[in-house]
């Protein structure tokens, strides 16, 4: 799917962000909704915005690439920080992306649509030496450079939208504590460059923000969970419709919550339970004190 973007489209353009499924502890009820969904309403793309697994065991991969597998739709996966292997310290180091082989044409690919680029931005890494765990995000030069690259590539009046796992957020608001490093850079590299949108997952409950950088404003898109990690929200994911220079997201969800009681207001430190005093939730939401157990 990469290669020039076409014309720009006469019809609507129709995208399902899915994040956070976490195979090994993935919701089945949720999961068989999102694949009929998917099937009987063929999008024109799935974006999947990360955390495919739980601890990124093998067994966990071969249920995410055969579900992947089985959808008759262009998808795009990012790395999410739970994809690099928990355990093997040896394959986290020299072959973190090893386990992605089933679905390897996927990974960080671009997607080139009527009009539109869905353009990936790595933010996991194998270690940060800022601060351990390492669980949020970092925007490094590379991959920053290789985004704002191949947005270039494309000529003038392209639609562009990122995909990324972890929200760029750089600080948190309240206390200055860092999130994803980097983030700032990036938000305004990408403000300046007119992209629509920043797909981003990792938090578990749905947003859809405008935050202001020195470039400009800069839309951020949070998709939820499919996974039994619920934190303010059910299990959800967003539906994403692009229309000319417009842009509409539903949270669509199993049970029927409207899209602005599935959002957050704001962007927390993580997706762990529970949140501590003052970080977003949404308002259809109580908070779990603990995930369920991982086995």
């Amino acid at each position: 799917m990469h290669g020039k973007v076409s014309a720009m489209p006469q019809r609507a353009l129709r995208l399902f962000q899915l994040s956070d499924i976490h195979f090994g502890l993935e919701d089945t009820r949720a999961i068989a909704w999102a694949k009929e969904c998917i099937v009987r309403e063929r999008p024109d793309a799935v974006v999947i915005t990360g955390d495919l697994t739980m601890r990124a065991r093998h067994r966990e991969f071969r249920a995410a690439c055969n579900w992947i597998n089985a959808l008759d739709v262009p998808v795009t996966v990012e790395v999410g920080n739970h994809d690099i292997p928990y355990f093997n310290l040896y394959q986290r180091f020299f072959a973190p992306y090893d386990r992605f082989r089933a679905i390897e044409k996927l990974v960080e690919t671009e997607l080139d649509l009527p009009g539109l680029a869905i353009v990936p931005l790595r933010t996991t890494t194998r270690a940060q030496y800022q601060r351990f765990p390492w669980s949020n995000g970092w925007v490094t030069d590379k991959a920053l450079a290789e985004c704002l690259a191949a947005i270039d590539a494309h000529p003038e009046g392209t639609r562009i939208l990122v995909a990324a796992h972890h929200p760029l957020t750089e600080r948190r608001e309240r206390d200055g504590k860092l999130l994803t490093i980097n983030g700032t850079r990036a938000m305004e590299a990408l403000a300046g460059r007119k992209v629509m949108g920043v797909l981003s997952g990792h938090i578990h409950d749905p947003f859809d923000l405008t935050v202001q950088t020195a470039a400009g404003p800069l839309r951020m898109i949070g998709a939820g969970t499919l996974s039994k990690r619920i934190r303010s929200t059910p299990p959800s994911f967003n539906e994403i419709v692009i229309d000319g220079d417009g842009l509409r997201v539903e949270a669509r969800n199993l049970e029927h919550v409207a899209t602005p009681d599935m959002q957050i207001g704001g962007v927390p430190e993580n997706a762990l339970p529970p949140r501590e005093r003052g970080e977003p939730v949404a308002p259809v939401g109580t908070v779990p004190l603990a995930d369920p157990p991982v086995h």
